[in-house]
């Protein structure tokens, strides 16, 4: 089975719905092609459509450096940077998909957010991605 990219786009607005703090999530595969996004309203993103795409390439490179270390510190559960004007998060959604968050700046409890409301949806969710492979 292919990419479903209607599930991918309700993912998205299903992550959006979970907090008023998060500005953006897209998701992409494991060669960091942003495969669906999503902005929430009224939001003016930071980045150019070709500066995330490059973020999302840059963001699973680190990824991919990091699971060097899984056997010996654990699977990643999520990374996350504080930047001056945004919070970043990528949070593995199996071994073909991420997803990549940003939050707002004030955003205090984003570490609730993710484990709270966003991997529980992941969870419920996981026969939909385990079915998918990753043709891009």
């Amino acid at each position: 089975m292919g990419i479903d990219y209607e599930f991918f786009n309700s993912f998205c607005n299903g992550v959006l719905a979970t907090d008023k703090s998060i500005r953006w999530v897209g998701l992409v595969n494991k060669n960091g092609v942003i495969l669906s996004q999503k902005v929430r309203e009224g939001v003016k993103l930071l980045l150019t459509e070709e500066e995330n795409e490059e973020y999302a390439a840059s963001a699973i490179a680190r990824q991919k450096t990091r699971g060097k270390f899984e056997s010996k510190i654990g699977k990643m559960v999520y990374a996350f940077g504080k930047y001056d004007r945004l919070l970043r998060a990528t949070v593995p959604m199996n071994e073909n998909y991420y997803m990549l968050i940003t939050f707002d700046i004030e955003e205090k409890n984003f570490d609730s957010v993710i484990m709270d409301r966003i991997v529980p949806l992941l969870y419920e969710n996981k026969s939909r991605l385990i079915t998918m492979d990753d043709s891009i």
